[in-house]
């Protein structure tokens, strides 16, 4: 209680100006009383559902602690990653919590908060693979990953032909029946799929740096209050140890830190 106390208190000023803008999208969002929030479900840890088919994961915990911050209940669709982007655009959903990598290219169509986890990206075959070490090795060759990724983009422009799926199970699926050659994507993903299937013919060749993680809003001057309010939620949950308590409880390490 204590602590979202201290949350609300920290984003009190700017829910003082949002609520009387008119069209201004914290406001509405506090006055329909949730914070509607796009999520794959399915993308261990960062959100997937558990043994009792409830929703959880790091994204999810933090999505709601945001939501909770700024007055509201959390409301999580559960859509597929290449329909996340376009429906915050849309205004369909109020911010995107689903391991969103940072990037200039993004940052161009959306409004994002602070980081809250640092992550590495990795190249992963079969592991009978020893023909590709590197990203450089993937020229000619097949990957899989999900549409409008960061780690599409960085295996076609490495040469490769990707093959798009949904999920990382479909991944792996198509990785250890040899359909494709290789696949990039987040060290914490692979290493959470590998402690749950040590029997999995895959293997890590190569460590890449990743991009820093933050939640996208919809770019524009209504959602200025929006992005504040959140990395005011944020910077107060970095601060009392509990982004770090829940990357801890999700990643078995604290990744709220930039190495």
């Amino acid at each position: 209680m204590k602590k979202l106390i201290a949350i609300l208190a920290a984003v009190l000023l700017v829910v003082a100006v949002s609520a009387f803008a008119e069209d201004d999208a914290l406001a509405k969002i506090q006055q329909r009383g949730t914070l509607i929030i796009a999520t794959e479900g399915n993308w261990s840890p960062w959100t997937y559902h558990d043994e009792n088919d409830v929703l959880t994961g790091l994204d999810v915990e933090i999505g709601t602690l945001i939501a909770h911050g700024i007055g509201v209940e959390p409301e999580f669709q559960e859509t597929d990653w290449d329909a996340i982007l376009a429906g915050v655009d849309s205004g369909r959903f109020d911010i995107a919590c689903n391991g969103v990598g940072y990037t200039e290219a993004r940052a161009e169509k959306y409004s994002f908060s602070t980081p809250y986890v640092y992550t590495h990206k990795v190249l992963v075959v079969r592991d009978d693979n020893e023909n590709i070490k590197t990203v450089a090795d993937l020229s000619g060759k097949t990957t899989a990953n999900s549409p409008s990724s960061t780690y599409a983009q960085l295996a076609e422009d490495a040469g490769a032909t990707v093959t798009y799926v949904s999920t990382l199970v479909e991944t792996i699926t198509l990785l250890e029946q040899g359909r494709v050659d290789a696949t990039i994507n987040a060290q914490g993903s692979i290493e959470d799929y590998l402690k749950e299937h040590p029997e999995a013919k895959i293997k890590i060749v190569e460590v890449l740096e990743g991009d820093p993680v933050a939640y996208p809003v919809r770019k524009g001057e209504d959602t200025e209050t929006l992005v504040a309010a959140i990395n005011e939620i944020l910077e107060t949950a970095r601060q009392d140890g509990t982004l770090a308590a829940i990357s801890e409880k999700f990643f078995d390490k604290d990744l709220t830190k930039p190495e």
